[in-house]
């Protein structure tokens, strides 16, 4: 869905107007300084802003994989295909809905269009394997190619991952090589974290990202449960009785991690999958409480992640901007 606020990515095109790709024979040193080499791939999981992803996009130093969702037989590509609708009404009536990862082929094509582009590296950033086989598919494609690939298992999802990618993506704006790249989204990933809630486990317990007996809990004992990411899996933390609660709750886990980040460092991302409204009023909280923090963006969970998490999910992602990465503007998506 397309960000309200797309002027506030005009820093980004101002920020990463020195990527391109290798310099032209005979270039001379000051232009030499000026290159970036390491272009940066990753997948729809990762929920970046379309308007992030389309100013990176144009001459190849960022490249977003989608990843397919299934819908009874019919099989759709996120961000090819406008299915959030479409798997909302499936859910309501009672539809499977499946995801698959990329193949390795949809990999090797990016890697060698980074090539054409003059790149000389890529870093992969991705879904935690934990939870997808998409990391293993683009290895697998890293091994057909000339081009190094560095492979990164993000060991998280949504904007989580979105906030390493970005970070490499920035890193790689300032002429880091390709460890360097990798390693500055490594460390943006390991200072951000991944809260949410959901209404129901049942479309988790579909999916196999938790046990049957987890579900029948949550359903028989009208538990809801507030889960973080950890460790590249999905983990209860807490045990909540009500709705309101729940999602009182995420908000306070939430805003106690912010504040624990160094002054003025903290990030903070909304998802949410079919109410909007919920995830406004949970921003709007959460900057009240933390008034040393841009606002949190908001964004719908890309169709990946919402057919697992379910309608009425809830999520907060925390990260931290530290010396790797810069703060994201706010934006919102609904």
């Amino acid at each position: 869905m397309p960000d309200r606020d797309a002027a506030a990515w005009l820093w980004l095109r101002e920020r990463l107007a020195a990527l391109r790709p290798a310099p032209r024979p005979g270039a001379t040193a000051a232009e030499a300084a000026a290159v970036v080499r390491t272009a940066v791939v990753t997948d729809s999981a990762a929920a970046l802003p379309a308007d992030w992803v389309g100013a990176c996009a144009s001459d190849g130093r960022l490249t977003v994989i989608p990843m397919p969702v299934m819908i009874g037989d019919e099989i759709y590509g996120e961000g090819e295909d406008d299915i959030t609708d479409t798997i909302a009404l499936a859910m309501a009536a009672g539809k499977p809905v499946r995801t698959s990862r990329p193949s390795p082929g949809q990999f090797e094509q990016a890697f060698l269009a980074a090539e054409r582009h003059g790149y000389e590296g890529v870093v992969s950033i991705h879904i935690s394997a934990g939870l997808s086989g998409t990391a293993d598919a683009a290895r697998l494609a890293a091994g057909r190619v000339g081009i190094p690939v560095e492979i990164l298992d993000s060991g998280t999802v949504g904007m989580a991952l979105g906030m390493g990618v970005q970070s490499a993506v920035l890193a790689a704006a300032a002429g880091e090589d390709l460890h360097e790249v990798r390693s500055r989204a490594a460390e943006q990933l390991a200072r951000t974290k991944v809260y949410f809630y959901v209404p129901s486990l049942e479309q988790l317990r579909r999916g196999g990202r938790i046990g049957a007996a987890a579900s029948l809990l949550g359903t028989m004992f009208a538990i809801k449960p507030i889960l973080a990411v950890d460790d590249g899996k999905i983990v209860p933390l807490e045990k909540v009785r009500s709705a309101a609660r729940a999602v009182a709750r995420l908000e306070e886990i939430a805003a106690a991690d912010a504040a624990s980040r160094p002054a003025g460092q903290a990030l903070l991302a909304v998802h949410h999958f079919g109410n909007p409204e919920e995830a406004e009023a949970l921003a709007d909280r959460l900057a009240a409480a933390l008034p040393q923090c841009p606002r949190a963006q908001i964004s719908s969970l890309p169709a990946v992640l919402a057919a697992h998490a379910g309608l009425g999910v809830l999520a907060v992602i925390v990260g931290e901007s530290g010396a790797a990465a810069e703060p994201v503007p706010p934006t919102v998506s609904t």
